[in-house]
């Protein structure tokens, strides 16, 4: 088990990529808070050290991006909910930040992870590669076929930048 202090340091520095990582998935503001709770969780009570930084925040995507899929999964998730239960514009971005991620979270999955990483989490290819367990060049594949999707959904007016 970890320290407190520890996992203070690990919340302060993650926390807003584990959680936006859960939204992308989970697009309901409750069922991330749940999963952000078990990612740590699993953070504390995970018994051995990581390597560098760089190893420990690829582990709590992972770890994220499974709870997530685990939830999607769960007989509870599948049962029908009304539009009105669905909050899918988060509280702290802009209007113009709002319309990309709406268009964003329209991508299938594979395309969606592999923006976000990219763009927002600054992941290289490579690293992609490694936390989605995929070859290098489907990820390349991935990128280049979500940005010529988001280009299409938003008129041209997506640089990719």
């Amino acid at each position: 088990m970890r320290k407190e202090a520890e996992v203070n340091r690990a919340l302060e520095l993650y926390a807003d990529t584990v959680r936006r990582i859960c939204f992308m998935y989970l697009k309901n503001d409750a069922d991330v808070e749940d999963v952000f709770q078990e990612v740590f969780l699993k953070y504390l009570l995970h018994p051995s050290s990581f390597e560098s930084d760089a190893h420990e925040k690829a582990w709590l995507i992972r770890v994220a991006i499974n709870v997530c899929k685990d939830v999607l999964k769960s007989f509870f998730r599948r049962r029908v909910r009304s539009l009105e239960e669905i909050n899918t514009e988060p509280f702290y971005m802009q209007e113009e930040e709002k319309e990309l991620l709406e268009v964003v979270l329209q991508l299938p999955p594979k395309y969606r992870n592999v923006i976000y990483l990219f763009y927002y989490e600054g992941y290289t290819a490579v690293e992609i590669a490694g936390i989605l367990k995929r070859s290098e060049n489907t990820i390349y594949t991935w990128l280049d076929r979500a940005r010529k999707e988001l280009r299409k959904q938003l008129g041209g007016e997506w640089n990719g930048k």
